[in-house]
């Protein structure tokens, strides 16, 4: 019997239809290299390995670790840790190739663990998850809209997102308290704008009191010439801008220089 244990923020998928959709998205071919966070019980492992030869897999709890790994013994390869900690580029290079990462992401680490996978996106080729439904809506909002954010923003360069379907409660064992939804995230070939060093920094800084103006949030940030350089109106609010906008002021805030990451 497999139980779940709060401190890793298990909740298990077993809804047969969810499964099969969220394979069918996928939709893998059998020479693809992909990664599953937080198998689990296995119930998606088992439609994944379906349509390839071979998983990786990254697994923070032991038992669940064991379990599988006598279940798939030549066909899942095993990650013991932490996916918040996990080199996902040393594992696209180890397998030749970028990977796709699939998952039902512990809803308690979700946004940390985005913030990790988008420090490896070169390794990456997509990412097909699921997540609270309240994170997706934040991925994909637009601006001026309750849900903009900090979390967009980063992503917007780097990432085209697709907020597919919504999962209730009762998919899961045992259910939580709030909707999930899965959501597919598309590396993009090239950034959608140039993004300066500083972006990370700045959007961070912008966000951090939404309410305040964007003067306010990042007074010694920008100097008084990169406002009008930027395009941006200094009393504007954060979520009123455009992710290209938070990179004309990044750049105005230290020069033209672009980062290999956010």
């Amino acid at each position: 019997m497999i139980h779940a244990r709060k401190r890793f923020g298990q909740h298990f998928l077993h809804d047969p239809a969810v499964l099969a959709r969220i394979v069918a998205t996928v939709a893998p071919r059998p020479d693809e290299q992909l990664v599953e966070i937080g198998p689990g019980a296995g119930a998606l492992t088992a439609g994944l390995l379906a349509c390839v030869a071979h998983l990786d897999a990254v697994e923070i709890d032991r038992d669940l670790a064991a379990t599988l790994r006598q279940r798939w013994p030549q066909a899942l390869t095993l990650h013991e840790g932490d996916a918040l900690r996990f080199d996902f580029s040393r594992l696209a290079a180890m397998r030749g190739a970028r990977l796709r990462v699939v998952g039902n992401l512990p809803y308690n680490i979700s946004t940390p663990l985005l913030f990790h996978l988008l420090a490896h996106r070169a390794a990456l080729r997509d990412l097909t998850l699921m997540l609270q439904k309240e994170v997706v809506e934040r991925m994909a909002a637009q601006p001026a809209t309750p849900d903009y954010g900090r979390l967009t923003v980063m992503l917007a360069p780097w990432f085209d997102i697709a907020h597919l379907f919504d999962v209730g409660p009762g998919a899961f064992q045992p259910p939580p308290r709030v909707w999930s939804a899965v959501a597919q995230l598309t590396v993009l070939d090239q950034p959608r704008f140039a993004v300066p060093a500083g972006y990370g920094e700045l959007v961070a800084r912008a966000f951090a009191q939404r309410r305040k103006t964007l003067r306010n949030s990042l007074r010694g940030l920008v100097p008084g010439r990169g406002w009008e350089t930027a395009g941006v109106d200094p009393g504007a609010r954060p979520e009123t801008l455009h992710p290209g906008q938070f990179a004309a002021l990044a750049a105005a805030a230290g020069g033209e220089r672009t980062a290999a990451s956010a």
